[in-house]
Formats: C-alpha cells, sequence, structure tokens
C-alpha cells in the first residue's frame, strides 16, 4: 500500500549537488566550458559526490538557462540524463542498482526522494492495467530539471531490466519544445510522449514492473537503504518522518524497538513525538509496520536465512505473530512468498 507523506517546505528546496557533476559533464562533452557556464551561473565549480552537499532548485534553474542559451538546446535535459550516473545519487543509486523488480525499484527511489531532491515526492500507483512512476512536483522547476529526471529514471531502469525496455506512455508538465521538434523525446522514451499534464508520469505494464532483475543483491540493497535513511535524518533534523525512520531501523534487531524507545533516542516525550507524526498524517505504528514490511520481503529473498531468523531480525517476538502480519501485508504466507520468487527467478510459472 502506498504511504504519501507531506510535501516538502517550498522554502529552501535543494538537490543533491552530484546532480551538478552530471550537467558539467554534459557540457564539457558538447565541447562547452563548464567552468565558464557555472561562473556565469554563480555556482561552485567544485561539486562533491555527497547527499549534504546540496544545490538550491533556484540555481539550478539558473544554471539550466544559460546551458539552453549557449548549446541552443531546449532539450539539454535530456542530455544531462546520459551523464547522471547512479554513484551520482551516493547510496540511493547504489541501493537502486540492487533492486530485485522495478516495482522495487520505484519503491526504493519514492522512498529516498528528498534525499535526491526536495522539489518533488514520487509515487507508485497501480491500476488493473498499468504501474504508474508519478512524480509529484511542490515548487517551480524548469523543463530541462524534468527531462533529465525522467531520462535518467527511464536509463536506470533499462539498466536493471537488460533489455528494451518501453514504457507506455511518458507524461511530462511542460511545455511541448517552442520549436515543435519531438524527435530527442521520441527516440529517448521509444513510446508516446504527451506535454502539459498535471503530473510526470512513466507507465509500464505491470507484468514488466515485477519480473525478477538478473543483477538483484538484496543485502547490498538493504545495506546503502540503511545509509540513505541515516543520511536523509540528518538532512533535515526537523523531519520527524526521516528521524524516526532513522531510529526504528537501528533498534529493530534489538528486539527492542518502541514508541517510547524511539521517542527517547530523538529527545522527545512519547506524546510529542506521536503529536508530530500526526501533523505528518501517518504514526509511528504505521512507520513501524511499513519498515517490518519492507525488511521481511528483503530478508526472504536471501536463501540463507531461515524464517524464524527473519521474524526477530524484523522486531517480531515469535514466528506466529510475523506470520499473521505478512499475510496482512501480502496475503501470503512467508514461505510461500518466498517459494514464489524462486519460481519467478528460475524462469517457473507463478503458482501463488
Amino acid at each position: 500500500m502506498p504511504r504519501t507523506l507531506t510535501p516538502p517546505s517550498p522554502h529552501g528546496a535543494s538537490v543533491i549537488a552530484g546532480y551538478g557533476i552530471a550537467i558539467a559533464n554534459a557540457l564539457d562533452y558538447a565541447g562547452i566550458d563548464s567552468r565558464r557556464v557555472f561562473r556565469a551561473a554563480g555556482v561552485d565549480e567544485e561539486l562533491r559526490i555527497d547527499p549534504l552537499h546540496r544545490l538550491s532548485v533556484e540555481t539550478v534553474s539558473r544554471l539550466y538557462a544559460i546551458c539552453v542559451d549557449v548549446t541552443g538546446s531546449f532539450s539539454f535535459g535530456l542530455r544531462v540524463a546520459r551523464f547522471l550516473q547512479a554513484s551520482h545519487l551516493h547510496a540511493v543509486g547504489y541501493g537502486a542498482l540492487a533492486s530485485s523488480t522495478l516495482l522495487d525499484f520505484g519503491q526504493r527511489m519514492a522512498r529516498f526522494m528528498q534525499l535526491v531532491s526536495q522539489s518533488a515526492t514520487l509515487e507508485i500507483r497501480e491500476n488493473r492495467e498499468e504501474t504508474q512512476l508519478v512524480c509529484i512536483v511542490h515548487v517551480p522547476i524548469c523543463p530541462q530539471t524534468e527531462d533529465a529526471w525522467a531520462a535518467f529514471l527511464m536509463r536506470l531502469m533499462r539498466i536493471l531490466h537488460g533489455g528494451d525496455l518501453r514504457p507506455l506512455r511518458v507524461e511530462l508538465t511542460h511545455p511541448a519544445p517552442p520549436d515543435g521538434d519531438h524527435r530527442p523525446y521520441l527516440d529517448l522514451f521509444r513510446a508516446s510522449v504527451l506535454f502539459e499534464r498535471p503530473n510526470m508520469v512513466l507507465a509500464f505494464a505491470q507484468d514488466v514492473m515485477r519480473a525478477a532483475l538478473p543483477g538483484a543483491c538484496p543485502e547490498l540493497a538493504q545495506y546503502n537503504d540503511k545509509v540513505a535513511t541515516t543520511y536523509l535524518a540528518r538532512l533535515d533534523r526537523t523531519d520527524v518522518v526521516a528521524c524516526v525512520r532513522a531510529a526504528i531501523i537501528e533498534q529493530l534487531p534489538t528486539g527492542k524497538c518502541s514508541r517510547e524507545s524511539v521517542a527517547a533516542a530523538l529527545s522527545l516525550s512519547p506524546e510529542t513525538l506521536q503529536s508530530r507524526l500526526a501533523s505528518r498524517q501517518t504514526s509511528f505504528h504505521a512507520l513501524l509496520d511499513g519498515i517490518r514490511e519492507e525488511c521481511a520481503r528483503a530478508f526472504l529473498s536471501q536463501a540463507s536465512l531461515s524464517v524464524t531468523e527473519i521474524a526477530y531480525m524484523a522486531g517480531f517476538t515469535d514466528v506466529s505473530n510475523f506470520t499473521r502480519a505478512f499475510k496482512r501485508w501480502t496475503g501470503q504466507s512467508p514461505s510461500a512468498f518466498r517459494q514464489q520468487l524462486v519460481g519467478s527467478r528460475s524462469g517457473s510459472p507463478d503458482k501463488g
């Protein structure tokens, strides 16, 4: 079930500075001195791949305006996506590359979107026909930023899928190119592209999003998720949801994770903690339940772990409680879920 959090504040919204490295590389590849462009935009040329090294959204828009002017290309953002690497997103990127399915990839990117960019939230929406990655923008961004993000997601998904992945369609919020040339978009996405839509959308067939990925590594994904969660809490220490998530993940393996223990770790009373979470339209129980589900799914994909071990690692005191919770989350027992994963990876028909 998707969990929607309160949108970020529009004031001081920033993006990860590694994004600027990709812009510089795209300029240099085009034969344009990126240092001169960055100086003209008032941007620090010494960018680091560090989640806490940030660029303001306004700075990125100003930088892109100069890039479009010097290159004469409205679709310059699509070029930037070619130079944006998973490593530029630090732990978020490394975790994304280890995802078990494209749906898992989308959920991971949605969970850590605020670490990548505070200008928007990412949601996964599903209906009977398709699964959508929906980017909801909360502060003004330039068309090139939207193009770069959509194209980067598409590029990463193709790397993970290992084949000619084509979306059902792509929707963008900005107007069509002023020169009427849609070819860069059609060539890149290999699907119909609609402009001036309410949200940015990448739509895919559901079976494609649920297929097992050849490069899946649950252990690596879980490790980087923990690192990204810590950075997310450090990025905005006033973000109570990020801080609570980080505390829960740290305490969960001890078997002593509770509202009281998490509140104490954050130097808050349990009542204040619950009140602040309520203001973000969530609760301690909802966050704990969601993290337990995420951990359980990841652990079950690791054949070396028994169901009993996983129950305790997910913070349950006995296997029966874990089994009941897992059936509530997925409609399946942990053993049946694991068997389905094994069948998916071996290419055998789904018997679940």
